[in-house]
């Protein structure tokens, strides 16, 4: 299990499956598969290593808001008590995250479900919640700054920033009630994220 669960590289890409919707079309032989062994994966997890806020520009085929799950699930599954939210615009969306979380414990190893056991049978667990033996727990919010501020977890994950048009409150929140990793991620877009991302200091007039 040192092995398997080293780092998130090794996890990621040998011993659990992610799913490919569109597996017919380009000629898989699965819709379960891990995730393919592209350099670029380990750069990834690299940098979020490196700070505690991360900003990631993102493309559609580059798996990047899969790999953010990724790299805060491993996290709680091998930290005792450490709290993720996810947060998306919608709450439909916010419920496809978890539920990611949830196939990538799902489709591990079944050495890695033994030594990282859920609190209680994934078809008792929440749409919005994933629940450790170990205490851990990732739960799934949709957009809006007061949805933050009953937790207090490790790590926070804001996916698609640029079209939450709270996304600006939302991380003063996080910055307030986040004690580890706090991860915006999104796709090109006007407003907040993009001035965020590049440093941009607008008056309120313009």
């Amino acid at each position: 299990m040192e092995e398997a669960t080293r780092d998130r590289y090794t996890w990621v890409t040998r011993y659990t499956k992610t799913y490919n919707e569109h597996w017919v079309e380009e000629g898989r032989p699965s819709p379960l598969e891990p995730f393919p062994p592209e350099e670029y994966f380990e750069d990834v997890f690299d940098i979020m290593d490196l700070r505690r806020i991360i900003w990631w520009e993102k493309s559609r085929d580059m798996m990047l808001s899969w790999a953010c799950v990724a790299y805060l699930e491993l996290h709680a599954m091998k930290t005792p008590y450490c709290g993720l939210l996810f947060q998306t615009q919608k709450d439909k969306k916010v419920i496809q995250f978890v539920d990611y979380a949830k196939h990538l414990w799902r489709n591990s190893d079944e050495r890695i479900r033994r030594a990282f056991p859920l609190s209680k049978p994934l078809e008792r667990q929440a749409d919005h919640e994933l629940n450790f033996a170990n205490g851990s727990y990732i739960v799934g919010i949709p957009g809006g700054s007061d949805q933050i501020r009953s937790y207090h977890p490790w790590g926070y994950l804001n996916d698609e920033s640029s079209f939450q048009p709270d996304a600006g409150a939302c991380y003063n929140e996080a910055l307030a009630a986040v004690k580890g990793k706090i991860i915006f991620n999104s796709s090109a877009g006007p407003g907040w994220y993009a001035d965020a991302r590049h440093d941009i200091v607008r008056n309120e007039e313009d």
